[in-house]
């Protein structure tokens, strides 16, 4: 079987973890990382050399060099890059979320169907150990509920779009596969602090089939949280990302009873990164691909939308915005 020959664009925190990943399953998957990419030339130097591969400082001179691509850039560019690599039938693994608006999406997942190529978007959550342990256990969730804070500072947070792109859609993708069901209607607060963006956002879904849920997303506390209550019939689930570790609450209001739920533990984005290259080479649909990366977006986007709307009205009488 010949080398999947891939490389990652983006050699940040996130793109040099990419990077790592790939040059980890290197020995042990049919692949070969032929490269890292970054405008910043020191930064590609360094992680090129860390994880053994050549390095690049425009994208462009990698095109014809590869099968597969992670674009890990900064959300702006996430169009203009893959593009070029899908017009040259390549591969590509976008980092959520998968473009700035609705066209450009459309336009992507159009292209890669024409070449007859792979859009994945890096929704990593889908491969956290712990909600692929509770998937069995879910029936028709009713309400749920979403925490996800940290600091802007953590992993050095992508500061071009505010925290619902950042950290919100995450739980968005997650819920929309959870209560599979169209949104009826939104509700939604935010508010900027430390960026240009909003940085704190609460957020109310309320569904088709009548399932609610509640999402929080920070990037200015200082204590890192990620959870997910999942409430349906005489029974709820708690969910920890960070931890991966999960519990099932069941019974009735007389005596409710806690059992821990057995999770095999796995590295998220070494699971991502080898189901990727698994439907590269066997041409499987991804577990989140471009149509599933928009749909997500789409909610962001109306969420966004909402949160602009009221904070437009709460303006003082004869503000100009």
């Amino acid at each position: 079987m010949d080398k999947l020959r891939v490389a990652v664009v983006g050699a940040g925190h996130l793109g040099s973890s990419h990077a790592k990943t790939y040059h980890a399953l290197q020995k042990r998957s049919s692949i070969s990382l032929v490269g890292v990419c970054d405008i910043n030339e020191e930064v590609a130097k360094a992680v090129a050399r860390k994880y053994d591969t050549s390095y690049f400082t425009d994208y462009h001179s990698l095109i014809d060099k590869v099968d597969a691509v992670n674009i890990v850039v900064p959300t702006s560019l996430h169009y203009m890059v893959a593009k070029d690599f899908l017009k040259a039938g390549v591969h590509v693994l976008i980092e959520k979320p998968i473009t700035k608006t609705i066209e450009e999406a459309n336009e992507l997942i159009k292209l890669a169907k024409k070449k007859g190529v792979i859009i994945q978007v890096g929704h990593i959550e889908r491969f956290n150990s712990a909600i692929r342990a509770v998937e069995p256990l879910l029936l028709h969730p009713k309400f749920i509920e979403c925490k996800r804070l940290g600091s802007i500072k953590k992993k050095n947070r992508i500061k071009d779009v505010g925290v619902v792109l950042d950290l919100m859609i995450h739980d968005i993708d997650i819920i929309l596969g959870l209560v599979n069901s169209k949104v009826k209607h939104i509700e939604a607060v935010g508010i900027s602090t430390v960026s240009d963006h909003e940085d704190l956002a609460n957020v109310r879904l309320t569904f088709q089939n009548n399932a609610i849920a509640d999402i929080t997303a920070s990037r200015v506390t200082k204590e890192e949280t990620r959870t997910i209550r999942i409430f349906q019939e005489q029974s709820y689930i708690l969910l920890d990302y960070l931890h991966q570790e999960a519990f099932l609450f069941h019974g009735s209001d007389k005596k409710l009873e806690k059992n821990k739920i057995r999770i095999r533990k796995k590295e998220p984005l070494k699971v991502e990164l080898k189901s990727f290259i698994g439907c590269v080479r066997n041409k499987k649909k991804p577990v989140v691909s471009g149509q599933e990366g928009k749909e997500a977006l789409q909610v962001a986007l109306d969420i966004l939308e909402k949160i602009n709307s009221n904070n437009a009205s709460m303006l003082p009488q004869g503000t100009c915005s």
